[in-house]
């Protein structure tokens, strides 16, 4: 049996007070959910007993985003912090319901804004409303932590001089002879720790990474960067004194033109195919394709649910009108089964669907 839970959540003040007395309402639900498949009251305690002790523990609850995903089946236990406040929503079935996470798990809607300078280095995680900054342990903090300025050994010296304006200190920094070149090389050497530091983190993924930095960065780390999904425009300015919240913004404006080609592109091809067959919005239909990996490209209406149950070996499908006993949602279905063939998953509000159903497909063949 998997449970699945979804909660917005607070992430400072005294609002965060709720957020405790919200999770163990929600695994109430998660126990009569459960009574309800006619699971043993011992299994019922297995799964949900590790569960309880976050309830009462204040410090998970003060270093929250804004919404908090569980995914529990007797081997496995995760939660997920982060920048989307979910709709409550509590799941118990076959399989983890997984439509909420779909943005992060597919790219759709997703991106990363990476501001750099000579003293500083921050990563955004970001969607469209939301923003969190993430941990970089395995990147240098500075030009000057990247070259090790306190080894004695090391050719860059840092001096400090009076700039015209005033008596306020300027940080500067040379090479043998202040030479153009040695500092360019000195920054694209710090480029590429930084790049290399963000290997582990996105190695796996396809989120679009906007670089905001004065202009002169813009090329050396071009240059230095690896990552195949590096946006061709960036942001330019100083960036050291932007706020999350702005950068976000900022780099909403550069990826937004992206995602909307990109699906655009997708209602397209979806468009041109259902005159040939290759494409359908009926739900039987596409859980068989999707279930036989033939699905290309799915369309999914988020925070829209149609429970059932569907096994692709008779092709039998049951629909009901709530989620009860061993029903599970078959949008979520169809959506699992696509990504874990390779197809592309489009959630997106009902407004942005290429029919007024809420599932359609583009078929491989």
């Amino acid at each position: 049996m998997h449970i699945s839970i979804y909660m917005p959540t607070y992430r400072a003040g005294a609002d965060t007070q709720q957020n405790p007395i919200r999770f163990k309402n929600m695994l109430r639900e998660a126990h009569d959910r459960l009574l309800a498949t006619s699971l043993a009251p011992d299994a019922i305690e297995e799964l949900l007993g590790p569960l309880q002790p976050y309830a009462e523990d204040y410090d998970f609850w003060q270093h929250q985003s804004d919404g908090l995903a569980v995914l529990r089946r007797p081997d496995t236990l995760q939660l997920f912090c982060l920048p989307l406040a979910f709709e409550e929503m509590v799941v118990a079935g076959q399989h983890f319901h997984l439509k909420p996470l779909l943005p992060y798990l597919t790219g759709d809607g997703r991106f990363y804004v990476l501001a750099l300078s000579q003293n500083a280095v921050r990563l955004m995680q970001c969607t469209r409303h939301h923003v969190s900054e993430m941990n970089l342990d395995q990147v240098p903090k500075s030009l000057a932590e990247a070259l090790r300025f306190d080894d004695p050994e090391q050719h860059l010296q840092f001096h400090t001089g009076t700039s015209s304006g005033g008596d306020r200190r300027a940080a500067m920094y040379h090479g043998q002879g202040g030479e153009k070149e040695t500092a360019k090389d000195d920054l694209l050497e710090y480029f590429r720790q930084i790049d290399h530091g963000l290997h582990d983190l996105l190695r796996n993924e396809q989120a679009p990474l906007v670089v905001a930095g004065v202009d002169y960065l813009h090329p050396i780390y071009r240059q230095a960067n690896t990552y195949r999904h590096l946006t061709e425009d960036g942001i330019t300015g100083n960036c050291d004194h932007l706020t999350e919240t702005e950068l976000q913004s900022k780099g909403w404006d550069v990826v937004e033109p992206i995602f909307n080609q990109a699906q655009a592109d997708a209602i397209a091809t979806y468009e041109r195919s259902v005159a040939t067959g290759q494409a359908s919005d009926d739900l039987e239909t596409i859980l068989l394709a999707a279930h036989y990996g033939r699905v290309d490209t799915l369309f999914v209406t988020l925070g829209m649910q149609q429970w059932g149950t569907y096994d692709p070996e008779s092709q039998h499908l049951q629909l009901t009108k709530e989620n009860e006993g061993n029903a599970t949602d078959l949008l979520n279905l169809a959506a699992i089964q696509t990504v874990l063939n390779g197809g592309t998953v489009y959630a997106v509000e009902a407004d942005q669907m290429p029919t007024v159903r809420p599932l359609s497909a583009v078929f491989r063949y």
